[in-house]
Parts: C-alpha cells; structure tokens; sequence
C-alpha cells in the first residue's frame, strides 16, 4: 500500500539500555505540526564471487539516518532533543559542549487503503536542524525546520525500529490506542 499521510510525531528519552538486559524510556511527548519523516537504513547488498561466478550474498544494515519535517520544532524541545538548556526567561542557550541524549521517535502515517501504520525508531541522536529565514514577499512563503538524526540498534535486544500495520495479523484496536503511550 502507498502512504497517504503522516501524524501524531512522538518523542521519548531513554533512560536506560542495557546489553542482554532492558530499555526504558520516560513519558513520550508529542511535537505538533509533522509534516514529513524520512527513514533511509542504508543497507548494502554484496555478492562473492567464486567459481567464476556469483558464490554467496550477505548483507548489513548500515547508518540509518531520519529527516522529521515539522511546521515548528519549539526552543523546549529542541532543548531535550540536543541537549541544550532552557534559561527561565524562555531563552534557549547552547553550548559547544552540549551532548543529544538517546531518543525515541514515533509516529503513524495513512496508508491508501485508509489504514494506518504505527512506527517507533527505538535510539537515535538528532543534530541541530538548519533555520532558513526569508523576508516577506508577494505571496506567502512558509519556512519549516528539518531536524536530522542517526539511529542504531538498542544495546538490549538488537531492535532499530518496531513497526505494525491495522490489518497486520495478530494486531487489535488497542496496540493503535496504546502505541504512543510508551516506546516498547
């Protein structure tokens, strides 16, 4: 099915991931205003030759790097998705020094068939997004940010990303009522 539509973007922060043990996650906040995501896991494809010819193939996942288009990424959340500081008078201060925690991203995108399908990207690390300003002309010319991250496998399952669909075998109404409640 192709993707008609995208909503309901989440975030949560990791609180712990340990090898062979668990990950956890604090409460997922919602950004408001997605307007697009874009996951690229770079993965290659390699063949061996032998024989004189093509022997085996083996692939890998790569770096999987994820573009979230929205209509505004607010001071306060960019604050907690790269590590920067909010000053009480709302004035946002980064520092050089500043380190993105481990973070969680979410969201849910329409299928042409009017079904939906629910995404967690379970850890990844987002930079700082690019501002483009534009003066005001004839017509109106909206500028939007675009926050980029890399994503890996969690350190205590293997796990990248975790994916269902509404016709999915085995899904219910209450895996889509629950999905943004935690990470999982």
């Amino acid at each position: 099915m192709a993707m008609i539509g995208l909503s309901h973007l989440y975030y949560a922060t990791m609180t712990a991931d340990t090898t062979g043990g668990t990950t956890t996650y604090a409460t997922p906040v919602q950004i408001p205003g997605v307007i697009s995501a874009k996951i690229n896991p770079n993965a290659t494809v390699d063949t061996l030759f032998a024989e004189d010819g093509p022997y085996e193939v083996a692939s890998q996942l790569g770096k999987i790097s994820v573009d979230i288009n929205a209509a505004d990424i607010d001071y306060a959340t960019q604050a907690v998705l790269l590590g920067h500081t909010m000053g009480a008078d709302g004035i946002l201060l980064r520092k050089a020094s500043d380190t993105p925690p481990w973070i969680a991203i979410g969201f849910k995108a329409m299928k042409s068939n009017g079904k939906y399908r629910y995404v967690w990207l379970t850890k990844g690390k987002f930079t700082i997004p690019q501002e483009d300003h534009q003066t005001k002309a004839d017509k109106v010319n909206f500028q939007t940010p675009t926050i980029q991250g890399n994503f890996v496998q969690r350190e205590s399952d293997g796990i990248w990303i975790r994916q269902t669909d509404e016709e999915a075998t085995g899904y219910t109404a209450t895996t889509g009522t629950n999905w943004f409640q935690s990470v999982g």
